[in-house]
């Protein structure tokens, strides 16, 4: 799994609109010295607050940075699971297809 994955959509964002894409980027480094979470809960909460929200991009995208902090695909999951009674079913069953596809893009040999 690549550090420096970043999906087009969010390479044209940032060409387009770089100087947006600063102060977002700005802001989210303040938010994240702020916090007294570590990287790894810290993920585990903006991937909460994703499966909630039914945003795939940002479920794949925390999925992908949980596991580069050090939470396990059986604790990724989880967090999805939760969403069962608290979001719905289908908000849970989404989010663990996007899990299991990124597990899958992760196990995948580098080319």
């Amino acid at each position: 799994m690549s550090d420096d994955y970043l999906p087009g959509v969010y390479q044209q964002f940032l060409s387009r609109f770089p100087e947006v894409a600063e102060a977002q980027g700005s802001l989210a480094r303040v938010i994240r010295e702020t916090n007294p979470f570590d990287d790894r809960t810290d993920r585990l909460i903006k991937l909460a607050v994703a499966v909630g929200a039914e945003a795939e991009g940002a479920v794949r995208s925390n999925v992908r940075k949980a596991l580069q902090h050090g939470a396990n695909l059986d604790e990724v999951r989880a967090v999805a699971l939760a969403a069962v009674t608290t979001r719905g079913f289908p908000a849970a069953i989404a989010a663990l297809g996007w899990i299991e596809e990124v597990a899958a893009a992760s196990a995948e040999p580098s080319h």
